[in-house]
């Protein structure tokens, strides 16, 4: 996604929130920045009896290749990166296929419910596109290009149901619990048509970040806090994902923690604008499925997770009484990675919330 078309983007929905607020000043009955950014989720409870329905695209973009916190150039992981499957002459003793790029789409719908003042259930079902790039080098050794070509991957997402529960609450101050449950309904076996080193096109089993799942029953635990003033709101949270054994194809997603700090300004009942901080910390895939054994970079569990820090600014607004889009750009300050992995250059959230 080009920087033309989000600062584009960003400047009509102002336009069209200033609008708005002009408009609609006295009477708005959702207010921009009561909400955490469009980029949070479980950032706020609901009163008895009120529904939310949301709608989510997010769009992450990553380029390149890190090993750890540096650059690695494809040429260098070909020649001094060991291939952790290798059989010669199947399977050459270095990495011979190099991600280029990755683009990841993702459609979510979101259901809030609150039976009584205390509680709000959450849910939460996803659409995942992946679309990844790749350069194939010739068998054997050397730095002698074959071909680039591409992969794809779409379907259901895990699916997320969540209760927040009100710990504390007044006029400025509140927090909630949050406790999730993810259910495993993306897939763990999507393949593609690959270009292997020997110049033959053939279909395996896509690694584990093309696929739209992790296989595996998983916990979410945390707590949520938000203040606010009459212009200005602030927040945090902290998560913990962790999964509760081996999937059918014997590997495991790393343990996910978690952190968000955020502050806003609302220029109006209408606009608001925001900035977050999210630090993230995940381990490495535990296990191996025995079907993603390609000697490419993204088929070794031990290149998956780390830490990073990311930056975000954001803005919302209140199209109708009861009708709010947000739109969220994150970009990292720092990224650390096990292994070699492909490297993040942004992450933009646009969403929908209606409440009634």
């Amino acid at each position: 996604m080009s920087k033309r078309f989000i600062v584009k983007t960003t400047f009509a929905l102002s336009c069209l929130f200033t609008n708005q607020a002009l408009a609609n000043a006295n009477h708005a009955v959702i207010e921009a920045a009561g909400h955490a950014p469009i980029g949070v989720m479980g950032d706020h409870m609901h009163k008895s009896g009120e529904f939310m329905l949301s709608y989510r695209v997010m769009a992450m973009h990553m380029s390149d290749n890190l090993q750890g916190s540096s650059s690695i150039s494809p040429d260098t992981i070909v020649t001094q990166v060991t291939n952790p499957f290798a059989n010669p002459p199947m399977s050459p003793p270095t990495v011979r296929v190099v991600p280029k790029n990755m683009q990841s789409t993702m459609h979510m719908l979101g259901l809030m419910y609150a039976p009584n003042n205390d509680v709000t259930i959450m849910a939460m079902l996803n659409l995942i596109r992946r679309d990844m790039s790749l350069t194939t080098y010739q068998g054997g050794m050397g730095t002698n290009v074959l071909s680039d070509f591409d992969t794809q991957s779409t379907g259901l997402g895990d699916t997320k149901i969540a209760l927040l529960y009100n710990l504390f609450g007044n006029t400025a101050h509140r927090v909630h619990a949050n406790v999730g449950w993810i259910i495993p309904t993306g897939s763990i076996e999507k393949s593609d048509e690959v270009l292997t080193p020997m110049s033959m096109r053939t279909t395996l089993r896509l690694p584990y970040s093309m696929q739209t799942g992790n296989g595996s029953h998983q916990a979410e635990i945390g707590l949520t806090y938000n203040g606010s003033t009459e212009q200005v709101s602030w927040g945090a949270q902290i998560l913990h994902q962790q999964a509760f054994g081996r999937n059918s194809e014997r590997w495991q997603i790393g343990n996910l923690n978690q952190l968000s700090g955020w502050l806003a300004y609302a220029w109006s009942a209408a606009f608001s604008s925001s900035v977050r901080l999210t630090y993230r910390h995940s381990d490495q895939i535990e296990g191996f499925d025995q079907k993603i054994t390609a000697p490419v970079t993204t088929a070794n569990p031990e290149n998956y997770g780390g830490h990073n820090l990311l930056v975000g600014v954001g803005i919302n607004g209140v199209l109708a009484e009861k009708h709010r889009l947000g739109l969220e750009l994150q970009i990292p300050l720092n990224y650390q990675v096990n292994g070699i992995q492909m490297d993040l250059d942004s992450m933009l959230t646009l969403g929908y919330q209606i409440a009634f």
